[in-house]
């Protein structure tokens, strides 16, 4: 008898032996404990039938090593060329100590948005630091903790102007100089809030008919001028002035806030952040202390702890759309934390020495070029200018770009009749001898020593002086502080992280290598497209797949956000109606337990918001509905449903939902944040959508990043194709700088999808309803479970009902505090329904970790159960105190339980035991005492006092 049994385990499937946490035998006990008799009859008992695909997603999976051998060669068709086009990106060197400790580090790029304050301090250090850089460098007092990009930042300002404008005037006006693809967003933002345009050079300016204004500094072919009297003209008719500008040329040049601008945007890209083929990159907005309630984005501030310790928080939390709706100032929902940790790191790791030092070399470099040039005969402008020149040289336009091209260079095409050049942190001597060989001279004379930087926009003001900013850099230094506070954070690399309606589910090392390879990294957004054909391959067969997946017809991929993608949805459906002569369409019918951007993206599209009831099992109040959708009329735009609901139910009624709004003309936006519970069972696109928007940073792995990067793709029926976001260059509708957004981490989703194949991604949806059944099966005597479905199953999440408690003065804040204490990260909290945790374990959590959030959750009912039966107060109980921290742990402890219930409950690992930084932050206070950039060491001190 032979010992040899063939082995039915392959140890290369990805999807159900890395990405998929439950493994066969543990699926088997929890299909047992949900009363299951198998998978597909919990599909069958959770999904309706009417709204099922008929069809399978039929691409094969590769392997781990098969995958990055296609990426390897899909790279290879991309050609890397040194970039000298400028425009807003630029090359720039990443200190191999960042790439390796924060860009590649799943302690940084898997957590998620600083909501939890106690658990997120290293991060939120991290994006005071880039905050204190941005007020520093532009000199305005308030800075928030990133934008998506330079354009989206240009035209969030000019929406802030227009409310914050005491101006009666209704135009705002838009400098020729600003880079394009700024220009094209900041026209798709105004056309919808009715705001006119006026465009013309700075000298062309008349104050008295614009309620604001945006000059670029340095401008996007190299001009630079003091704005003073400009800025001077605009407040003496009560309207802003906003300047875009280059966080690099400042450190040089006279910095905004000494002109006395009001607003200031740009991008933190050049501070070492690869170009990416566009994205993601920080965006930065920094303002005079009078706008700071108005700023849109998440402002880190400075608070304390229970114990008075100083502790850092978002502050501000009420000007979020989340909680404004319709009122928000902005939809901005992903900032570019991950992004925006890099640039302050890049600021730390150099210092203003070696900032002061860079900026000197990329200026001193770019006169060698002028004056070379100049001494050959060409007519080079501006003269004065920071790293951008533009050179005419007539007929000759086409020939000199060849001639760069053959020489691995990119210039700029300027017009008919000129080129640009820009140079960078990476232009050498190298470089610049082939540039110079390109246009026929034979080297330059020398290295220039004089700058072509007037005295009076010399800075002369001190920039970075924080502490922090002047380290100690070596190395090992660096490391031991991005150790440090990566320490401080909970993030995916540590545990769970249970957050209903936001996926955080695996992001494989495999799926996240490629966007690192120069092959990727370094290519400029507007290089030649043959010199992108890895890129457009790429991106081709995502879309391709995705069009399988959703059941549309076409996507964009240029929103860089999941409220970028919806504001994008919206206007594709606008400018649908306007061809059709139906301008009148002007209302959206939204529920009221949609995301709060979708309210805020309707107001950004000018619709009117009506909001339509929800009936007592959660579902959309179908009554209500029609009778709204009824009065709506001719006027009905639109309609914005997620599905399944952001309850966490399959809704019967969703075919019906869409068949009402299609006969009354409107169209149907179905929105991708709960795409994990579809991928291969539903497809939107079939059952009645008409555009969606998928959240990649949540049903497509591409890392939360500690609150970005995202990307918001939208897809659409063939009717809506037409009307897709434009070229930001020039087209109409663009929403995003860069053609493709963040087109890098595209990549991430596209080895995805590849790893998984189609069977893979229908097991992951599949394993997501059935973890979050177990979770609503195995709490459902200890906690009461809302909207289980007309089955009696939730889909991909579940909501606990925390409000009973609140009779014993138990708050929802105090069960999330107190898993912090078990090493969770907090469910979401009150929302869609107040005083509730919303949880969604995804598919990539193994029974153990699931089994351990349980355990935690039965644990602190019990606490709960003692506060209820009066056994311990509950301002004395460990949920109230919780979380808590080592200081706790050593104190003298005179506390009514045992030091081992307070710091090592039921669900804590043991050894390895996650001490969260500071206790309770107190949130009050730091809105009452704003600090929003790095405080003096003294006044820590006096915090703690």
């Amino acid at each position: 008898m032979t010992r040899w049994t063939p082995s039915d385990y392959n140890p290369d499937d990805f999807a159900n032996r890395r990405h998929i946490g439950p493994s066969p035998e543990e699926m088997a006990d929890m299909l047992k404990a949900v009363g299951a008799d198998s998978l597909d009859a919990l599909i069958e008992q959770t999904i309706p039938a009417e709204i099922r695909q008929a069809d399978r997603l039929d691409w094969p999976a590769l392997s781990e090593a098969a995958l990055l051998a296609r990426m390897q060669e899909i790279a290879r068709k991309n050609r890397v060329m040194t970039s000298l086009i400028g425009q807003g990106y630029y090359g720039t060197v990443t200190p191999p100590a960042i790439q390796r400790n924060i860009l590649e580090n799943p302690a940084w790029y898997t957590a998620y948005t600083p909501y939890q304050p106690e658990i997120a301090q290293g991060r939120l250090e991290a994006l005071l630091n880039f905050q204190t850089m941005v007020a520093d460098l532009t000199g305005l007092p308030i800075a928030n903790a990133s934008l998506l990009d330079e354009a989206t930042a240009a035209a969030e300002a000019m929406a802030m102007a227009r409310r914050q404008s005491k101006s009666k005037a209704e135009a705002f006006f838009v400098a020729h100089d600003l880079h394009p693809q700024t220009i094209s967003v900041i026209e798709t933002r105004a056309a919808p809030l009715g705001i006119r345009i006026v465009s013309g050079s700075v000298d062309d300016l008349n104050p008295e008919e614009v309620f604001g204004a945006i000059f670029q500094y340095p401008g996007t072919y190299g001009h630079i001028r003091d704005l003073t009297p400009e800025i001077e003209a605009l407040h003496a008719q009560k309207a802003l002035a906003i300047v875009a500008t280059d966080l690099l040329a400042l450190c040089l040049l006279k910095e905004p806030g000494a002109m006395g601008a009001d607003i200031a945007v740009g991008s933190a890209q050049r501070f070492g952040v690869p170009m990416g083929y566009g994205g993601p990159h920080a965006a930065f907005m920094s303002c005079t202390d009078g706008l700071k309630r108005a700023m849109p984005g998440r402002i880190v501030g400075v608070s304390v702890d229970s114990a008075g310790n100083k502790a850092y928080r978002l502050s501000l939390q009420t000007r979020e759309q989340h909680i404004r709706r319709e009122k928000a100032t902005s939809n901005v929902c992903t900032a570019q934390a991950l992004l925006a940790v890099m640039a302050s790191f890049y600021a730390v790791f150099h210092g203003p020495v070696g900032l002061r030092a860079i900026a000197q070399r990329v200026h001193l470099n770019a006169v060698t070029v002028a004056n070379a040039l100049r001494a050959a005969g060409a007519e080079v402008a501006p003269e004065a200018f920071f790293d951008t020149v533009t050179v005419k040289v007539g007929v000759g336009q086409r020939g000199i770009l060849a001639a760069a091209r053959h020489r691995g260079l990119n210039l700029r095409s300027v017009g008919r009749d000129r080129v640009g050049i820009s140079v960078d942190e990476t232009t050498d001597a190298t470089v610049i001898s082939r540039l110079l060989d390109a246009f026929g001279i034979e080297d330059a004379t020398g290295q220039a020593e004089a700058p072509a930087i007037p005295e009076d926009l010399l800075r002369d003001s001190d920039y970075l002086t924080h502490p922090v900013f002047h380290m100690n850099r070596a190395e090992s230094e660096m490391m031991r502080y991005m150790r440090r506070l990566s320490d401080r954070d909970l993030a995916l690399d540590r545990a769970m992280i249970p957050l209903g309606s936001c996926t955080m589910k695996l992001n494989a090392a495999a799926e996240m290598m490629p966007i690192t390879w120069p092959e990727f990294s370094a290519l400029h957004p507007f290089a030649p497209a043959d010199q992108a054909a890895g890129y457009h391959e790429a991106i081709a067969d995502l879309t391709e797949k995705l069009c399988q997946i959703t059941g549309y017809d076409a996507f964009s991929m240029q929103p860089n956000s999941g409220a970028q993608g919806e504001y994008a949805g919206l206007l594709t459906i606008k400018a649908y109606h306007r061809a059709n002569g139906d301008d009148q369409r002007d209302i959206c019918l939204i529920p009221v337990s949609a995301h709060g951007t979708n309210p805020a993206s309707a107001q950004m599209c000018g619709m009117k918001v009506v909001v339509v009831k929800s009936a007592p099992n959660g579902d959309i109040d179908l009554e209500d509905f029609a009778d709204k959708a009824a009065a709506a009329g001719d006027r009905l735009a639109a309609v914005m449903i997620t599905y399944p609901s952001t309850h966490g139910v399959f809704e019967d009624t969703v075919r019906r939902v869409c068949q009402i709004t299609h006969e009354h003309g409107g169209q149907v936006y179905i929105d991708g944040a709960n795409m994990n519970a579809l991928v291969g069972l539903v497809k939107p696109g079939e059952i009645g959508g008409d555009v969606s928007h998928l959240n990649l940073h949540k049903t497509f792995a591409i890392p939360h990043g500690g609150g970005g990067p995202g990307m918001g793709p939208i897809g659409v029926k063939s009717h809506l194709a037409p009307f897709l976001p434009g070229d930001p260059r020039g087209g109409e509708g663009a929403v995003s700088a860069a053609p493709y957004g963040s087109a890098s981490i595209l990549l991430i989703s596209w080895a995805y999808c590849l790893m998984m194949g189609g069977d893979g991604l229908t097991q992951a949806t599949r394993v997501a309803i059935l973890n979050a059944n177990y979770i609503a099966s195995r709490l459902s005597g200890a906690y009461p479970i809302l909207f289980m479905g007309n089955r009696g199953r939730v889909a991909h999440e579940c909501i606990i009902d925390t409000r009973p408690f609140a009779e014993h003065g138990v708050t929802v804040d105090d069960i999330a505090k107190r898993l912090v204490d078990n090493g969770f990260h907090a469910p979401t909290m009150s929302w869609p329904v107040a005083g509730t945790l919303m949880v969604e374990p995804t598919e990539s959590e193994t029974k153990a970790e699931i089994d351990r959030f349980v355990t935690a959750l039965l644990a602190i009912r019990e606490e709960i159960t003692d506060i209820a039966q009066g056994r311990i107060a509950v301002e004395e109980s460990p949920l109230r105190r919780a979380p808590h921290t080592v200081e706790d742990l050593v104190a003298k402890w005179d506390r009514p339980y045992s030091r081992e219930q307070g710091c090592f409950p039921a669900g804590a690992f043991r050894v390895d035991k996650y001490w969260p930084p500071v206790g309770r932050v107190d949130n009050a206070y730091g809105d009452r005492n704003l600090i929003c950039t790095c405080p003096p060491l003294e006044s820590y001190s006096d915090a703690a006092e």
